[in-house]
């Protein structure tokens, strides 16, 4: 969201505007590292679509993904924080060519994130944020804002391992497996993924998620 986008832009004290793709990468420095920081966009064809920007025309080494999800497991409240060890996508169903949640011709159905990385990043996350519930493990994706109890529900049932459920990490998992290329990924609960989801979302991502999104950012760089 731009809100994320523009807490993060506000630490960088150098960051020039560069339109590729119709998007806007604003490439600078924080904590004397090299950074590009760039919306993703929503769903998994433009987040696709902006990962493999990163890698091709600016030749990023890493990526770190940072914004909101919808808790799914028991325990993954609203304020958590959610990192990611792998991705799916929930809504990938090739079925009977295929088994649900393949992605064909791969022979699996989730991408991991980068170990190093996403330790760096937890850490981060923990150090930016005392006291803020900081999980790891399996995030969801689809091309759908999951927002109703009984979808919820359903995915828990089906893929009880998820914490969490968004639009966008699994496609940048996936390229960034074809690429070689480490990736990370963190993410603020900002609902339970039920009827209550839509509620106040715009507020919670200005006042909670575009500044945990900041601090956590600025911790994982202040650390490298």
């Amino acid at each position: 969201m731009h809100q994320e986008l523009a807490a993060v832009l506000a630490l960088l004290p150098d960051e020039r505007k560069q339109l590729v793709a119709g998007r806007e990468f604003w490439v600078g420095h924080l904590h004397g590292q090299e950074v590009v920081a760039v919306l993703s966009r929503i769903g998994k064809v433009a987040a696709a679509t902006t990962a493999t920007v990163l890698l091709e025309r600016f030749k990023v080494d890493r990526i770190v993904f940072t914004g909101v999800a919808g808790g799914l497991a028991p325990g993954v409240n609203r304020g958590d924080v959610v990192v990611a060890d792998d991705f799916l996508q929930h809504d990938l169903d090739a079925s009977p060519i295929f088994p649900r949640y393949e992605v064909p011709l791969y022979g699996v159905d989730r991408f991991a994130t980068d170990p190093d990385l996403t330790g760096q990043l937890a850490a981060a996350a923990a150090r930016a944020l005392p006291g803020t519930h900081v999980h790891r493990g399996l995030v969801l994706s689809g091309d759908r804002f999951v927002s109703s109890s009984s979808e919820s529900r359903a995915l828990q049932a089906a893929l009880p391992q998820a914490l969490a459920v968004e639009m966008e990490g699994a496609a940048f998992a996936q390229v960034c497996h074809d690429y070689g290329v480490p990736f990370a990924a963190v993410r603020t609960v900002s609902d339970r993924a039920d009827d209550d989801a839509h509620g106040d979302f715009l507020q919670f991502i200005e006042q909670v998620a575009s500044r945990h999104s900041a601090a956590i950012v600025e911790a994982f760089l202040r650390a490298r």
